[in-house]
């Protein structure tokens, strides 16, 4: 017999809000949309981009990195509000080159399908230390299962964007996709600020 009082516990425990929440700062971040660019580069140079390997890749990595990344803090000293505090200050920079229009990454000219799937793609660009930052920012900030949701979320997007990037470059063009960029930029800076304060005074305390 299935037990229905654990599944709806769970069910009441996810939060649409932190889950919308959570999936924007990370869309943010990885800011798919505005590398259509570097992927259309990459797949020029590599020939093809396995689209699933990089997106299973990336979401494992971000996955792992969710549950074991407090732990491994803990093994070197350092509490989650802290280093909350200091995924801020990342966001805080990312989200300013964002809006500035200064490049994150780029390439090193990977020429093998299966080599650009995994690196620079699945990592450092999809699932980098932004990122990985990030997801243990929101942890301290939101509950588990709603973070595992907006990361399920983003990878679905992900996984279409890097499916459809060429379309999608030619309908957003290069004053779309700067749009999205900035507009995301500024979005993220909000959420750095808030992530800042609601953060900092759990240290005080």
């Amino acid at each position: 017999m299935p037990n229905f009082a654990a599944l709806n516990q769970t069910a009441m425990t996810l939060n649409a809000k932190e889950i919308f929440t959570a999936g924007m700062v990370l869309f943010a971040v990885i800011d798919i949309v505005g590398n259509i660019p570097i992927i259309i580069s990459l797949r020029k140079k590599a020939g093809h981009i396995h689209s699933e390997k990089a997106s299973i890749i990336a979401a494992v990595v971000m996955t792992v990195f969710l549950f074991l990344g407090e732990s491994i803090l803990k093994l070197i000293g350092i509490n989650v509000n802290e280093f909350a505090v200091a995924g801020a200050f990342i966001l805080f920079f990312i989200a300013l080159e964002m809006i500035l229009g200064i490049t994150l990454f780029k390439d090193d000219g990977s020429s093998s399908p299966d080599v650009a799937s995994i690196f620079p793609l699945a990592f450092p660009m999809l699932a980098g230390p932004g990122t990985l930052t990030t997801l243990l920012s929101l942890r301290a900030e939101y509950a588990l299962e709603n973070v595992i949701v907006a990361i399920i979320i983003n990878i679905v997007v992900i996984y279409v964007v890097l499916k459809t990037s060429a379309k999608l470059q030619r309908f957003l063009g290069k004053n779309g996709i700067a749009i999205i960029q900035k507009v995301f930029g500024v979005i993220l800076l909000a959420i750095a600020v808030k992530l800042f304060t609601s953060n900092i005074q759990e240290l005080f305390i």
